[in-house]
């Protein structure tokens, strides 16, 4: 094939190329993945964001530089017949003294933006931040509310608007806590205690992970951040803070607060002014949470009968045995469990 054939098929692989590498960017922005830090929801993730968008424009700089001067090289400079040895040239003092500056001015604009971010992102909580103690299990989250007196597991709620000062502990192995729509991840570490504090700017529901191998259902411990309006915070706070209501005597739940105080579920899950246990999840209000078993599963009448019958068929590696309860013992066990609300 002659050069002058060649450079118009070169000139269209190269247009090709322009035309689908946005197509191959969109799909990173897309807002359907629950999970992306690409959409930021609170001023921490803004802050990395900004960052994120920063750092992305000098790279797309020095990238188009780079390939340019590439390309440019690779088309004038490549051999044809008749053209003479090209000349070694040793050393230039104007080039050498170009590609050490220059690196060093996009260096700069990269270290400083990053590192006036790294010291607002790890700045103290302001005082009148809403606090919240994060516990890390295998395989599922705690949540404490100190000043409310509100323990929870897997669901998050906080108010729009307000900081959140969260301390992280773990009661088992290392996990890291991140919800990717609020920013930045945060190892939990054993025998110490982490910080960090966010501040949400939209009422939602967001998705959170483990994002630290921690052992078999690594992948299964999720958990839900419920950003509310300050009022139906308190309203939530409210309700968590009352006491579970009694059942009907002759009610199927009735019969089920007395299966749960008969089997092994009372020395594992506490239920005020039922059940003692600090093993597995605070069970005071689960009947109003959205998910079970650390956010695998809908919380529904038919979910939580199947996890009850034989957890570690559906969670590998839980902890909380297979009582083998018949049939009739586990429905009336879910029909008071669900009556927590």
């Amino acid at each position: 094939m002659t050069a002058s054939r060649r450079r118009p098929r070169m000139i269209r692989i190269l247009a090709a190329l322009i035309v689908l590498a946005p197509l191959a960017l969109f799909g990173c922005t897309l807002q359907e993945f629950p999970q992306s830090t690409l959409h930021p929801r609170a001023d921490y993730a803004g802050e990395i964001q900004e960052l994120l968008e920063s750092l992305l424009f000098w790279v797309a700089i020095i990238f188009v530089l780079v390939e340019t001067a590439l390309i440019v090289a690779v088309v004038r400079f490549r051999n044809r017949p008749g053209l003479p040895e090209p000349k070694h040239v040793h050393g230039h003092t104007g080039l050498e003294i170009a590609w050490t500056i220059a690196p060093a001015i996009v260096l700069a604009f990269i270290a400083v933006p990053t590192v006036v971010t790294i010291f607002k992102t790890q700045a103290k909580a302001p005082a009148d931040a809403l606090q919240v103690r994060v516990i890390g299990h295998q395989w599922w989250w705690e949540f404490q509310y100190p000043e409310q007196s509100i323990t929870t597991a897997t669901e998050m709620h906080i108010p729009v608007g307000r900081p959140i000062a969260v301390s992280l502990e773990t009661a088992d192995v290392i996990h890291a806590f991140w919800f990717p729509a609020m920013g930045g991840k945060r190892d939990v570490v054993p025998s110490r205690v982490n910080h960090m504090w966010f501040k949400a700017d939209s009422v939602g529901t967001y998705m959170g992970q483990c994002a630290e191998l921690c052992g078999t259902s690594h992948a299964n411990m999720k958990k839900l951040l419920v950003v509310q309006t300050p009022e139906e915070f308190e309203r939530w706070v409210a309700s968590q803070q009352a006491l579970p209501v009694e059942p009907e005597s002759t009610s199927m739940a009735a019969r089920g607060k007395q299966v749960f105080m008969d089997t092994g579920c009372l020395a594992c899950h506490y239920i005020e002014g039922v059940a003692p246990g600090v093993i597995g999840p605070n069970l005071n209000h689960v009947g109003s949470r959205r998910s079970l078993a650390g956010g695998l599963f809908e919380n529904t009448p038919e979910n939580m009968a199947k996890w009850i019958e034989n957890p570690p068929a559906r969670k590998p590696g839980a902890i909380m045995p297979a009582l083998g309860l018949p049939a009739d013992q586990i429905a009336a066990l879910v029909a008071y469990l669900q009556s927590l609300q």
